[in-house]
């Protein structure tokens, strides 16, 4: 198996450290809800996880939560995004992070992403993080300015893995009076006198909340030690937040975090990255209102590499729905019978994904694989079961939904209108079954009741 490490910039044959993989997913920030380019992060996330498990490795998963800590800007200027949206909405930021929280984890399961093994939120490692800084802090690496404690870049050699530093401009990162260099970070901010924070605690510089770059430290430490085997998250992490994950686990603890560290690219609408500051986003709600399947989604994001910016438009996902429906009915079409896994096909699938998941790939044995006529049909069922183990477009579990006896019982009668030509009456049912969320696709033979999904 090999996958693309964004550290040494190619790919790399993986074997875990352990007997079980370590995997850190950098999760939401909750202070509003997902939007589609946030969630195509998560479903690379998904299909590597279903990638690992398919080669017969066992995977410890953790994500986190940003409940505190993260600002309006990914460097240490403006608002906290929780006290913002607080202020906002006129919530506490307790019920802001609980609610978007649970917003999140709605979308993960419409779009059929397994949870992972372990949540951490960032309020409930405090502690820890406090720890991490005084280790820093009687290294060596961290100063105090007005506004917090900061890590102290030019102290640690190498300090940028995963970025080019001579391509970060001046005024690039934000200036802050009293920092030594344009890439320090904050460890920890100070509560500002004149503004009472909800999200705050107590500390040996002083009253405040942990820098966002600290957290991911601390949490994936916690639950999976350093170093661990692969950390992921977005493309636009690369230039701050996960440098500076590095910086602080070298500098702690003489490793850095992660082995492989992996990133999904920037979905884009109309040629831009879809961003929440440009107010151009789209959510999984937004589309499920429109009537899209969540899963039509996931098959769209499965037509590009992980690697690859993928646009996105209702054209491009009306017509993965629609592939999605074909295949689906393809499914159905291969009966209810088991049969084995043909070999020759899951070798193709298996070397596609193991190409650092080229799913693109994988879908296209899938199609050749149905579309193969010298192979039995109970044998393409068990051969796409098995593959969706992978693809996660839950095929199974819609093939087996029990169409309702009303819907049964209207489909026979419109069959007798039919074969008394009496069509006027045939097509009154017709519409009223399409009303309830079915159509019928008519047969030489008889017919077949099929169920729009939306």
């Amino acid at each position: 198996m090999k996958l693309y490490n964004s550290l040494t910039r190619k790919k790399e044959v993986f074997s875990p450290l352990k007997k079980e993989v370590g995997l850190y997913t950098c999760g939401p920030t909750v202070y509003d809800y997902v939007h589609i380019g946030n969630l195509r992060t998560y479903l690379f996330e998904d299909i590597l996880k279903r990638t690992l498990i398919y080669n017969h490795y066992r995977v410890k998963h953790v994500m986190n939560i940003t409940d505190v800590g993260h600002l309006t800007s990914d460097e240490d200027s403006g608002e906290d995004k929780i006290e913002k949206s607080a202020k906002e909405k006129k919530k506490t930021a307790w019920e802001i992070a609980e609610y978007y929280t649970k917003a999140f984890k709605n979308d993960i399961e419409d779009l059929n992403i397994g949870s992972p093994g372990v949540y951490v939120k960032a309020t409930e490692t405090i502690e820890e993080q406090i720890e991490l800084i005084e280790i820093l802090e009687k290294k060596g690496f961290t100063y105090q300015i007005e506004d917090g404690i900061y890590f102290d870049t030019s102290k640690l050699e190498g300090y940028g893995k995963l970025t080019n530093l001579a391509d970060i401009e001046a005024g690039k990162r934000v200036d802050i009076k009293g920092k030594k260099n344009i890439t320090d970070f904050a460890l920890w901010k100070f509560s500002k006198p004149e503004e009472k924070r909800q999200m705050e605690w107590n500390s040996p510089w002083g009253v405040g909340f942990p820098g966002w770059h600290t957290e991911c430290v601390v949490m994936a430490k916690k639950y999976l030690g350093v170093p661990f085997d692969i950390h992921c998250g977005g493309i636009d992490h690369v230039e701050i937040h996960h440098p500076n994950e590095i910086a602080q686990s070298e500098a702690a603890f003489g490793e850095n975090l992660a082995r492989f560290w992996m990133h999904g690219e920037f979905l884009n609408l109309k040629d831009e990255k879809m961003s929440k500051s440009k107010g151009g986003i789209v959510t999984l709600s937004r589309l499920k209102e429109e009537g899209f399947d969540p899963l039509a989604y996931r098959y769209l994001t499965l037509n590009a590499h992980y690697r690859s910016k993928l646009n996105f438009s209702t054209e491009a996902l009306s017509g993965a729905q629609n592939s999605l429906n074909k295949l689906r009915e393809r499914f159905l079409d291969l009966g209810h019978e088991e049969g084995k896994v043909i070999e020759k096909y899951k070798k193709q699938f298996l070397e596609a994904m193991n190409d650092d998941l080229n799913a693109p790939k994988a879908l296209e044995v899938l199609w050749n694989l149905i579309k193969d006529k010298n192979e039995k049909e109970n044998d393409k069922k068990s051969t796409v079961t098995d593959f969706d183990n992978v693809l996660g477009l839950s095929l199974s579990s819609k093939a087996t939904e029990e169409t309702p006896e009303e819907v049964k019982e209207l489909a026979e009668k419109r069959e007798k209108y039919r074969e008394n030509k009496d069509f006027e009456k045939a097509d009154e049912i017709r519409s009223k079954l399409e009303k309830m969320g079915y159509y019928i696709e008519d047969t030489k033979e008889s017919y077949k009741i099929r169920k729009y999904d939306k």
